[in-house]
């Protein structure tokens, strides 16, 4: 199932915060792969760079670590939003 994106607002950033909320909901547990930059194209019907865009983001986010040869594992959940 491809999610929809709204392509008026930036899809990589889009990209990412879907895999922000599974790593908040536990989809993505603490030490679990996430999707390689083919498997997001897949699953979202993206360019290539686009998904290294979310994931480079995720990354300086501090969320995920990359692996050499490995890939990408979950190092942390989001801190949750403050109330407004």
């Amino acid at each position: 199932m491809t999610p929809e994106l709204d392509r008026t607002r930036p899809v990589w950033r889009q990209v990412a915060e879907a895999i922000t909320a599974r790593i908040a909901s536990g989809e993505y547990p603490l030490g679990t792969r996430v999707p390689s930059v083919v498997e997001m194209s897949a699953e979202f019907g993206i360019a290539a760079s686009t998904a290294q865009k979310a994931l480079a983001h995720l990354k300086s986010e501090g969320l995920i670590r990359a692996e050499v040869g490995l890939g990408s594992f979950v190092a942390k959940r989001p801190a949750s939003e403050p109330s407004a």
